[in-house]
């Protein structure tokens, strides 16, 4: 399984979501999963944010743009291309101000890209490309944001990174948030960790399953819809 692993945090060792998505990897592998990681650090490499160049040239159909404007999207072509080459996709980050980092909305202005990661069906839909993907988001907050908490309505993370790349398809995404962090004592943030890696092995577990076969009386039910058809 090819697995394409983001990371978004300004913090090395100290980062909770670096440190929670290398656990995510080392529990697919316990559960015997072969997995070839394609890693980008988006703090390190960061997508160059959107300028005019790169909107002109991103809506230029292909056979008509210049050299320039190829020269201008090669970086975000080699992206997509990792994208949509990869069979999951895990994407940790900490939430900065009730939304994501800068450095990762950048990644995904690099990577919407028309006629790659989405295009117009001959019947004017629009068709993500990353449907096939199994998808995970990590994500460390230092308030708890969870239903019922003073902070519940703030939590503009979620709805962004699921609008986002349900415009590209992915319609099941998986979370787990580990919070609350900063804004807590000890007790409640190590309860945030251990949750956190308990939601994961789940997750790990899931992605591991080999896709269960249809069951026989499926197969029988088919069968007979078929045969009454054809009477």
């Amino acid at each position: 399984m090819k697995i394409m692993h983001v990371d978004a945090s300004a913090k090395r060792e100290r980062s909770n979501s670096r440190a929670l998505s290398q656990h995510f990897l080392e529990r697919l592998r316990e559960e015997g999963l072969d997995i070839e990681v394609d890693y980008l650090d988006v703090t390190v490499e960061t997508p160059p944010h959107v300028n005019e160049a790169f909107a002109i040239a991103t809506y230029t159909p292909s056979h008509e743009r210049t050299p320039a404007m190829k020269a201008t999207l090669a970086a975000s072509d080699a992206l997509c291309k990792r994208l949509l080459d990869a069979d999951g996709l895990v994407f940790a980050m900490p939430m900065y101000n009730w939304s994501m980092p800068s450095v990762f909305k950048a990644f995904i202005d690099s990577v919407t890209r028309t006629g790659l990661t989405y295009v117009y069906t001959d019947e004017g839909r629009i068709e993500g490309q990353l449907a096939r993907q199994k998808v995970l988001f990590i994500t460390s907050r230092g308030a708890d944001l969870r239903a019922g908490s003073p902070y519940s309505s703030m939590d503009a993370l979620t709805p962004a990174l699921i609008a986002a790349f349900g415009f590209l398809g992915v319609a099941d995404p998986s979370f787990v948030d580990a919070q609350p962090l900063q804004f807590a004592d000890q007790p409640a943030r190590t309860e945030a960790l251990e949750r956190a890696r308990s939601e994961l092995a789940t997750v790990a577990a899931d992605w591991a399953s080999p896709a269960k076969p249809e069951s026989a009386s499926a197969l029988e039910q088919d069968n007979d819809v078929m045969a009454l058809s054809q009477e």
